[in-house]
C-alpha cells in the first residue's frame, strides 16, 4: 500500500470513527424532551442544548476540513482536526473537533513550514513543531479528498497551492462561500486581528476582502463572546443584491442575527427622516449611462463636498455660533410682575446643562421654567389668582418656547443652507465658505423636500450633536464593504455609533468607479483616526480569475490606470482571453454564438456585461425573444438568481461568474476615463473572459499576446 493510500485508510477509518461519536452525542441530545415551561433557569439550559443540536447536525454533513499533527513543548504529539464547528470530547480531553476559531487552529493557516512553530493563547505564546499539516473534504458524510500541503518526514516545503487551485477551480453557484478550509496566512491575520481596531483593508480584486471581513465578525463573535453580540453588529453592502449574495456566509459559519443594510436605508432610519431619499439609482445610471462629453467636472461637486471633513469643519463652526444663539433674547414674563431674566436663563443652559447635548439642554432649560412657573404660583395669594396666572402662564411658556430654534438635524441643515436675511437665528451666512454649485443645488433640493445620499451623513452628524446617542443605536462592530465609494465623513459619522473605533473597513482603489464620491487614498480613512487605533493591510494575492484573467486585468490597470496595486494570481491556468471583433451588425451575432457555446460548457454563472442599463435592457429583451432564460440586473433587483445574467458593468462590482462576456470594448464606450469600469468588469470572471469588441480596441487594452485575441467575425458553432 502507498503512502496515498495509507493516508486516504487512516483518515477513512478515522472519519467513521468521528461520525459515530458524532450521532452518539446528538441522539443523547434528541432525547432529552424539549423544554418548554416558563422557568427561567430551565430556559437558559434549553436554549444551551438546542444550539448544541444544531451545531452537531451541521457537523454531521462535514465534521472537519484539516488536520494538524502538533507536539507542544513538553507535550506529547497530537492530532488536532479543525472544522467549522467544535465537537467536545465527552471524557473531557482534547476535543473531537477544534472550531476553526480557536488560537491552537490558526496554526492550520498560519504555518507554511520552518523549524518552530507558535500561536498565542490566552495564557501566552505557545511553541512547537508542526509535523503534519492535510487538507481533508468530506462531502455528506463522504470522505472526498486527502492531500498532505505539509509533512516534516519528507523534508520538503509545504505546498499549501495544490489544494487551494482545487478549491479554487470549481464553478460558482449565485451565493458567496465560506473559505474556512482554504484561509491564507495573510487572511487569517486579518480576521484574528484585534477588536478596537479600525482595520483598512485594500484589496485586489478577487483577494477575498468581503469573505475575510465576514469570517472575522463569525471570530470575533468567537473570541469575545462575553462582550459583543452579532445583533449589535451591522454590515454596509452597496445594495440589497449584494446582500442576498453573500446571505449564507455567515448562517454556515454559524452566526445570525448581524444586520445587513445600506448605509442610506439605515441612516433613514435613525433620522427618521419623512422627506422621501432621491432615488439614488437614478444618479447612478444617468451618471454611467451619459456621453462622458456631457460630464463637467462640477458635477462632481455636490458629493465630493458632502462627503469631506472640510464640510464636517463648516458644521462645526456652523454649530458653535448656532448655540451661542439658541436662547431667546429675552426676559421671561408668565404674568405680569413675575420675571425670569435672560441672564439666568442662559446661564442654566451654558453652566449648569454644558455637558448635555444641545437639544436636551433645551429641554431641560424648558422644564426648568416650567417647575419656576410652578413655584412661583404657590407664592400666590387666592384660589382666583392662582386660577388666572396659571392661564396666562401657559399661553406664555408656549409662545416663548416657539421663540428658540427647532433644533432637528434638517431644520438646521435647512438653517444652514440659508442666508443670513432668511434664516430664523441671524447666524452668519455660510456661501461663502461652501461651492456655489453646491449651495445653490442644495437649496434647490431642500426647498423642494428633496434629501440626496451625499446629505445623509451631514444629518447623521447633526443628529450625534445634537441627541444622546441611545444605546440601541451603538453597534460593537461595523463592516463597510466597497468602502472605496464611501466619504470620509461618512466614516467620522459611523465612529460615532460605534464601540472602541472597531471597524472593518474593505475596498479596492482600483474599483473606485464612483470617482464623483468616495475616497482616492486609504489615508483619508486613516487620518480620521489614532495611529493606534488603526492598522493597513494589503491583499494583493488575487483568488477568483486565472492566471491569463489576471494578467489581462492588471495590464489595464498599468496601461489605463497607472497604479501600482496590481493582483498576483495564484498559480492556476485556464483559458486565453479572448477578444472578438464584432461590431456594428455583427454584434447581435457574435453575442448569441459566445453565449451558446459557453452554455455548452458546466458554467453554472455567466454574465454579459454591457456599458449601460438602456444597452443592458435592449440586450436582455432580445435574448428572451430568442428564447433564452436569462436574467436582467437593473439595480432594482432584491436577489442575485444565478445562471445567465444581463447587466451594466457598473452594476457588477463585488460579484462573480465563472464566464463573463463584456459587449462594445471600443474608443466610444470605454474611454481612457473609464480604464478602472473595464478592469471591474474584466475582473468579474472565473474561469472564461471574452471581450466583444468594435473597430478601435481602447489604447489602454493592448493584445500583445497573440493567444489572447480571436479575430472571429464568423458563427463560431
Amino acid at each position: 500500500m502507498n503512502n496515498f493510500q495509507s493516508a486516504y485508510q487512516e483518515e477513512k477509518e478515522r472519519l467513521d470513527r468521528t461520525l459515530q461519536e458524532i450521532d452518539h452525542q446528538l441522539s443523547a441530545l434528541r432525547a432529552i424532551p424539549v423544554y418548554t415551561g416558563h422557568d427561567f433557569t430551565e430556559q437558559v439550559l434549553e436554549a444551551g442544548r438546542e444550539g448544541q443540536r444544531q451545531q452537531l447536525e451541521k457537523s454531521l454533513r462535514e465534521p472537519y476540513f484539516g488536520r494538524l499533527d502538533f507536539e507542544e513543548q513538553g507535550r506529547e504529539l497530537a492530532s488536532l482536526y479543525i472544522g467549522k464547528v467544535g465537537v467536545g470530547d465527552p471524557s473531557g480531553k482534547q476535543p473531537i473537533v477544534m472550531d476553526w476559531r480557536a488560537p491552537a487552529a490558526s496554526l492550520f493557516y498560519s504555518f507554511t513550514g520552518g523549524d518552530l512553530a507558535s500561536y498565542e493563547a490566552p495564557e501566552g505564546i505557545i511553541e512547537g513543531l508542526v509535523y503534519l499539516k492535510r487538507n481533508i473534504v468530506i462531502r455528506q458524510q463522504i470522505l472526498d479528498r486527502v492531500v498532505d500541503t505539509y509533512n516534516r518526514e519528507d523534508e520538503g516545503p509545504a505546498v499549501s497551492d495544490e489544494f487551494l487551485v482545487y478549491r479554487l477551480g470549481e464553478n460558482k453557484d449565485n451565493r458567496l462561500r465560506d473559505i474556512v478550509s482554504t484561509i491564507q496566512a495573510e487572511q487569517d491575520q486579518i480576521i484574528r486581528a484585534a477588536r478596537n481596531t479600525a482595520l483598512i483593508i485594500q484589496g485586489v480584486a478577487g483577494s477575498g476582502k468581503t469573505t475575510v471581513a465576514l469570517h472575522r465578525l463569525a471570530f470575533l463573535l468567537y473570541q469575545y463572546k462575553e462582550q459583543i453580540a452579532a445583533e449589535r453588529m451591522i454590515i454596509f453592502a452597496p445594495n440589497h443584491m449584494f446582500i442576498d449574495y453573500i446571505s449564507e456566509v455567515l448562517p454556515e459559519l454559524g452566526v445570525g442575527d448581524i444586520l445587513q443594510s445600506t448605509f442610506a436605508e439605515w441612516a433613514m432610519g435613525v433620522l427618521e427622516l419623512k422627506h422621501p431619499l432621491a432615488a439614488s439609482q437614478g444618479d447612478l445610471h444617468r451618471w454611467f449611462d451619459a456621453d462622458r462629453t456631457e460630464r463637467m467636472p462640477e458635477t462632481l461637486l455636490p458629493a465630493r463636498f458632502k462627503g469631506s471633513i472640510q464640510f464636517k469643519a463648516l458644521i462645526d463652526a456652523y454649530l458653535d455660533n448656532m448655540e451661542s444663539l439658541c436662547v431667546p433674547k429675552v426676559d421671561f414674563e408668565p404674568w405680569d410682575g413675575a420675571n425670569l431674566s435672560y441672564a439666568e436663563i442662559l446661564a442654566w443652559f451654558e453652566g449648569e446643562y454644558k455637558h448635555y447635548p444641545v437639544a436636551k439642554r433645551k429641554e431641560r432649560v424648558l422644564a426648568r421654567i416650567h417647575r419656576w412657573i410652578e413655584m412661583e404660583l404657590k407664592k400666590s395669594s387666592s384660589t382666583a389668582t392662582i386660577k388666572e396666572r396659571k392661564k396666562k402662564a401657559q399661553q406664555r411658556e408656549k409662545a416663548y418656547a416657539k421663540k428658540w430654534p427647532e433644533l432637528t438635524p434638517l431644520s438646521l441643515y435647512e438653517e444652514l443652507f440659508q442666508t443670513k436675511k432668511k434664516g430664523s437665528l441671524g447666524l452668519p451666512d455660510m456661501s461663502p465658505d461652501i461651492p456655489q454649485d453646491v449651495w445653490n443645488e442644495t437649496r434647490s433640493n431642500l426647498k423642494e423636500a428633496i434629501v440626496k445620499e451625499e446629505d445623509l451623513a451631514p444629518l447623521l452628524y447633526l443628529y450625534t450633536c445634537i441627541h444622546e446617542i441611545e444605546g440601541r443605536l451603538i453597534f460593537d462592530h461595523v463592516v463597510i464593504d466597497e468602502a472605496q465609494d464611501f466619504s470620509p465623513f461618512q466614516v467620522a459619522v459611523l465612529d460615532q455609533f460605534v464601540k472602541g473605533h472597531s471597524f472593518t473597513i474593505l475596498g479596492d482603489l482600483s474599483q473606485g468607479i464612483h470617482y464623483y464620491k468616495g475616497v482616492r487614498d486609504w489615508c483619508e480613512m486613516q487620518e480620521l483616526f489614532r495611529s493606534e487605533d488603526t492598522a493597513y493591510f494589503a491583499l494583493t494575492r488575487s483568488y477568483r480569475s486565472t492566471m491569463e484573467i489576471i494578467s489581462f486585468g492588471n495590464e489595464i490597470l498599468a496601461q489605463g490606470v497607472g497604479t501600482e496595486l496590481l493582483a498576483v494570481p495564484v498559480f492556476r491556468s485556464g483559458e486565453p482571453v479572448k477578444l472578438l471583433s464584432a461590431g456594428g451588425t455583427e454584434r447581435i451575432a457574435a453575442i448569441k454564438e459566445v453565449l451558446k457555446a459557453l452554455l455548452k460548457g458546466s458554467y453554472r454563472t455567466m454574465a454579459l456585461l454591457t456599458r449601460t442599463l438602456q444597452d443592458a435592457s435592449e440586450l436582455h429583451k432580445w435574448l428572451v425573444q430568442e428564447g433564452l432564460d436569462i436574467n436582467l440586473i437593473d439595480g432594482n433587483s432584491q436577489q442575485y438568481a444565478g445562471g445567465v445574467s444581463v447587466l451594466p458593468v457598473y452594476l457588477s462590482k463585488g460579484l462573480e461568474f465563472d464566464a463573463v462576456i463584456v459587449t462594445d470594448v471600443d474608443r466610444e464606450h470605454y474611454s481612457s476615463e473609464d480604464a478602472k469600469l473595464l478592469y471591474v468588469g474584466c475582473t468579474r470572471a472565473l474561469h472564461e473572459l471574452w471581450l466583444l469588441h468594435g473597430e478601435k480596441l481602447p489604447d489602454y487594452v493592448l493584445p500583445d499576446d497573440t493567444e489572447m485575441v480571436m479575430n472571429m467575425t464568423r458563427p463560431l458553432l
